[in-house]
């Protein structure tokens, strides 16, 4: 009966094992593709916004001496 309960008790602990692996790896995952997503977002968003926002900014001023 002894190699029966240490079968089973083995295949608990895969289970266990497996479950825990996949969930932390799936929390882990999300973390850090969150933290990427995010950073390079900002950095993006930032670059885009700072060229444009200059684009703008020589438009308008351009427009005004043109005007005066």
């Amino acid at each position: 009966m002894k190699p029966l309960s240490n079968q089973f008790w083995n295949q608990v602990w895969k289970q266990i094992n497996n479950q825990v692996s996949n969930q932390v790896c799936y929390q882990v995952y999300n973390q850090v593709w969150d933290q990427i997503w995010n950073q390079v977002n900002n950095q993006v968003w930032n670059q885009v916004w700072n060229q444009v926002r200059d684009q703008i900014w020589d438009l308008i001023n351009e427009k005004i001496e043109n005007k005066v």
